[in-house]
């Protein structure tokens, strides 16, 4: 069933784009208005309008959204995810140990495990907020990226999360290692990233990206490959992976960037090593610092004993 929004503009969106007019008084993505646009579905006094036309205030604004459930592919399927932990659970949250290979929530083209599907299976039930495939989710991880995820319970824990992690006032810890050894042994990568302009699924340093943050510093130096402790400033898609590639000492295992593969053989490694030890912030509910943390997996200290031995 279709839904329609009918409405003025506001005099504060005099001579905006369509496209951007319909994200702010709607609060829709730019892209999803500009789609909307594209499809026929805005008018404006009547009149069908592109997304780049321009608003005039006081213009009748008539968008048509079209029904918002998820597809088949988009819907959380309730699944028990074979080594997923409960680190903590109380009346706000849900700290979850994730395993690699398993994705925080569903999305286009993904059919195996998610973080929601295997909470649903085992009986929790997180926040509402947010888009339905991703209700409660505050934070992802990689899907082969491994440890702490929180997920949010209650609504007002969704929106306290979200604005901390917002806010750059959650203290994100990751483990490491990547080829060869950094110099300087510590320091700050301090570079935008945005989506590859030639490969949809990977992302790159460039000028036009998003300001993005990552701290680091050497924890132990081996002769092929060092573990580095990560602090992330910002939270980007793939940040640690893209940056640590960009100063060509990606991720051990993590090919989609360039890693060697005869190194991620030798190692045993069938995803990046990385993975999120440690995860702190003031809880939602008591306003407490809390703090929890994950032990490596068990490829990913296999891969440490190879390279010590």
């Amino acid at each position: 069933m279709t839904e329609v929004k009918a409405l003025p503009v506001p005099d504060g969106l005099e001579g905006e784009r369509v496209d951007t007019a319909i994200a702010r008084v709607l609060g829709l993505s730019r892209s999803k208005a500009a789609d909307l646009a594209a499809d026929g579905l805005v008018t404006l006094d009547g009149t069908a309008v592109g997304k780049s036309d321009r608003v005039h205030a006081g213009a009748w604004l008539e968008v048509q959204l079209p029904d918002t459930a998820p597809p088949p592919d988009l819907q959380v399927r309730a699944e028990p995810v074979a080594g997923m932990e409960i680190v903590h659970d109380d009346t706000e949250m849900v700290i979850v140990d994730k395993p690699a290979f398993v994705a925080a929530h569903p999305s286009v083209g993904w059919t195996g495990p998610t973080v929601v599907g295997g909470l649903a299976a085992a009986g929790y039930r997180i926040s509402t907020s947010g888009v339905p495939e991703r209700q409660g989710i505050v934070q992802r991880l990689d899907v082969g990226t491994s440890g702490l995820m929180v997920v949010a319970k209650s609504e007002r824990a969704y929106t306290v999360l979200k604005q901390a992690f917002r806010d750059r006032r959650v203290d994100k810890t990751y483990h490491a290692l990547v080829q060869g050894l950094p110099d300087p042994h510590e320091g700050t990568i301090d570079a935008p990233i945005g989506r590859h302009p030639g490969h949809d699924y990977r992302f790159a340093v460039m000028s036009s990206g998003r300001p993005s943050i990552t701290h680091y510093e050497l924890v132990e130096a081996h002769r092929s490959a060092s573990l580095l402790e990560i602090h992330l400033e910002t939270g980007r898609t793939h940040q640690i992976r893209v940056h640590f590639a960009a100063l060509h000492h990606p991720c051990c295992g993590d090919l989609t960037y360039g890693a060697d593969p005869v190194l991620a053989k030798r190692l045993g490694l069938e995803r990046q090593w990385l993975h999120a030890t440690k995860l702190g912030f003031e809880h939602p509910g008591s306003g407490e610092y809390v703090e929890f943390t994950s032990d490596y997996p068990e490829d990913l200290r296999r891969a440490l004993d190879v390279l010590a031995a």
